[in-house]
């Protein structure tokens, strides 16, 4: 049995994820803003926010309080963005990065003192197949992504002395309630980006509705725990989004670039 913490547990992944463990036999808990809404929750919500870092700390130290240490934590909160660059509010823009990147970054460094005194622990963060290529009216999601996941190489060397792990695992489009968390910049019949911007959005919203079973990426987690000495990166959805990594790194870039072009019809 491992003490496992799991932000943004409440739906989607991350309550996915939180089952799947408990049937493992893993103690799980598990973070949500507003844990009141789930009273139904088979494992331990608390109360955080991670753009509050006192709220992080607080956290954390309930946690260790009641089991005695973090085995393993699993950064999963996030939001997701869409729109043209130019017509997504700035403030908008940072409150994504605050909750995408700066967030996961202040969950780690309130668990790795903790798990530097056990001298063990494990931080998989969850990014996203978006996070390996710049997207269409996805270019603000897919750089909070892309940047958690070199965040993650860099921190991983970081504590390995320590008996630390991390990894990171980056999902497809998978059946959740994304769409409907997910800031859309206002469409305008005036926009420049009308056409193409709705017809984006459809497209996208019907990828995730046609998605795998979360179910999937708690597998995958679980198996991330089990081994012995985990990978730096792991992906885990449909083939043609894996199969777009892999284009992308053998094929010329304009090429690929006229590959999503065509894809989003742009």
């Amino acid at each position: 049995m491992k003490v496992v913490l799991i932000t943004g547990a409440s739906s989607g992944l991350g309550k996915s994820i939180g089952e799947y463990l408990l049937t493992k036999g893993h103690s799980v808990f598990g973070t949500s803003r507003n844990p009141s809404k789930y009273p139904d929750s088979k494992f331990p919500l608390i109360a955080m926010d991670v753009r509050d870092v006192s709220g992080i700390n607080a956290c954390v130290a309930e946690v260790i309080s009641k089991t005695g240490g973090i085995d393993v934590l699993v950064n999963n909160a996030g939001v997701g963005i869409l729109g043209p660059l130019e017509e997504i509010p700035t403030d908008e823009i940072r409150n994504h990065f605050e909750v995408n990147l700066y967030g996961p970054i202040e969950v780690m460094k309130a668990v790795l003192p903790q798990m530097r005194l056990q001298k063990s622990g494990q931080i998989i963060n969850i990014t996203s197949i978006a996070g390996y290529t710049g997207l269409p009216f996805r270019s603000v999601y897919s750089a909070g992504k892309g940047a958690l996941e070199l965040l993650s190489e860099g921190i991983r060397m970081e504590v390995k002395s320590f008996g630390i792990d991390i990894s990171c695992l980056a999902p497809g489009e998978f059946a959740t309630n994304i769409a409907d968390g997910r800031y859309y910049a206002p469409q305008s019949a005036e926009s420049a980006y009308a056409e193409v911007y709705g017809r984006t959005i459809d497209l996208i919203n019907s990828q995730v509705n046609a998605g795998d079973d979360p179910i999937l990426v708690a597998q995958a987690v679980s198996a991330i725990i089990n081994q012995h000495k985990p990978k730096i990166h792991y992906k885990v959805g449909p083939f043609m989004s894996r199969l777009s990594i892999v284009l992308k790194r053998i094929l010329p870039d304009k090429v690929y670039e006229r590959i999503l072009m065509n894809h989003y019809k742009l």
